[in-house]
This record gives structure tokens, sequence and C-alpha cells, in this order.
């Protein structure tokens, strides 16, 4: 058989492979993070299937420079699965729209979205666990005496984003018919309904 036809065959039994074992981990095993725990499935599929078809000697042909390429293939389409279905899925406002508007009959009036978003949407999808929790298995925060607080490398993860944000982000985005750069710089109006900062 064609080597190039056994990659891809291969490359197939690496995504069933991929899918069967993010179903299990969904399903019957703890998840901390969705896209950590997706990014893993990948990995231990990477090396289910390439350890069972090297026993078999499906790569007989194939050098050492076409094993690293295919490696780096499947890591890359695991990391792509895992952060466009997933994650996506898991963490989309737009998806969550789309449901909303399902679930309530296939239409909301547009001036009721902010009741929407900030009424059922921070409760329903558990919105503030979710993100705190993200962000406490990233290393970004840490909890003491029930304050929040950027941890060194939550501190320069925040200033990465703010400088992309303010200089990398489009100034001319289309918001609900109207160009703006609103979104460069979010808090440029922004005000503290009570001061909630720690003492």
């Amino acid at each position: 058989m064609n080597k190039y036809l056994r990659a891809f065959l291969a490359t197939a039994i690496f995504v069933v492979a991929l899918l069967l074992i993010y179903y299990v981990h969904m399903r019957y095993l703890r998840v901390n993070v969705v896209l950590y725990a997706s990014i893993l499935d990948a990995i231990v599929a990477l090396v289910v299937v390439f350890a069972g078809l090297y026993l078999l000697k499906w790569f007989r042909d194939f050098s050492r420079l076409e094993l690293i390429q295919l490696t780096v293939i499947w890591l890359l389409g695991g990391y792509l699965f895992a952060i466009s279905i997933p994650t996506v899925i898991d963490r989309s406002l737009s998806f969550y729209i789309l449901e909303k508007l399902d679930q309530r009959g296939g239409g909301i009036r547009e001036d009721a979205f902010r009741q929407v978003f900030t009424e059922e949407y921070v409760r329903e999808h558990h919105l503030v666990e979710v993100r705190l929790t993200e962000q406490l298995q990233s290393g970004t925060i840490e909890i003491q005496s029930g304050c929040v607080k950027l941890t060194p490398r939550g501190k320069r993860l925040a200033g990465f984003s703010r400088f992309y944000r303010q200089n990398l982000l489009p100034t001319h985005r289309l918001l609900m018919g109207q160009y703006t750069d609103a979104l460069t710089d979010p808090f440029r109006n922004s005000r503290m309904s009570s001061d909630y900062r720690c003492h």
C-alpha cells in the first residue's frame, strides 16, 4: 500500500480515536477546564494510535522526518478541534444567543438582550464560577480571604492583552450598524457602581 494512503488512513484512525477518547473523557471523567482536557485528549489519541500503528509496522516506509511531520499534523489537528468545537461551544456568547432564541420560541425583543445577558446568561452558564475556575487552573489568579488577586503570570497576560487590544484590534469595527473603536478600550468610560476593590 502506498505510504501516502497509509498516512491518510492513519490520520483517519487518529480522528476516530480522538473523538472516542474525547467522548469518554467528557461523559465519564472529571474535567477541570474544557480546553485543556480536549488538548489532553488529542495527545492521548496521538500516543495510542501512533504506538499501536508503530507496533503493527504501519510506518515501516516512513522516514523520521515524515513521522515528525505526521505527529505535528495530528497535534495541530487535535488543537484545532479543541479550540474550534468544544471550547467555542462551551464559551461562545454567539452560540448562547442562538440557543436562547431557540429556547424562547425563536425570537426575543432586541431591547431585552441586556436583561437576558445579565440575569440569565451569567446564572445559566455559571459564568463567574467557570471563568474563575479556568483562571485558577491557569495560574493567573489566586483567591485569598475572599479576594481575587492577579498572580505575576496573570499580570503579564493582562498587560499583553491590554496592549494587543489597544494596538492590534480593529479601530473601525462594525457594531450594530456603526463602525467604532469602542472595543480597543472597553474601560474608557468604566465606572464602579460601588467600591468592590480588596483593601
